[in-house]
């Protein structure tokens, strides 16, 4: 999965309407690709780098963060730790 990083129009995911051609738009924070939507390796490798019409990386990798955060709040037993327990009980 990627993150948006910087606000784009995806010029290859487009519609047209009434009013002539629409890009879908991607904002920070955004999932990329969206939901439904396929798109090459060397599409995600242009717009995660540099060499695209903007000339900054627009999204970035974020499985390896999710998943790290995932295996933090497990402990081994696979039960949530207490240190969050703790956390949500107190914020309660």
């Amino acid at each position: 999965m990627y993150k948006v990083i910087e606000r784009f129009h995806d010029l290859q995911d487009s519609k047209k309407t009434k009013s002539g051609v629409v890009y879908h738009e991607y904002n920070v924070g955004d999932t990329f690709p969206r939901k439904g939507k396929d798109v090459s390796e060397e599409r995600i490798q242009e717009l995660a780098g540099s060499d695209n019409k903007r000339g900054v990386p627009l999204i970035e990798l974020v499985e390896e963060e999710a998943a790290a955060k995932k295996t933090d709040e497990k402990s081994s037993s696979g039960k949530t730790s207490s240190k969050k327990t703790e956390t949500k009980a107190a914020a309660e």
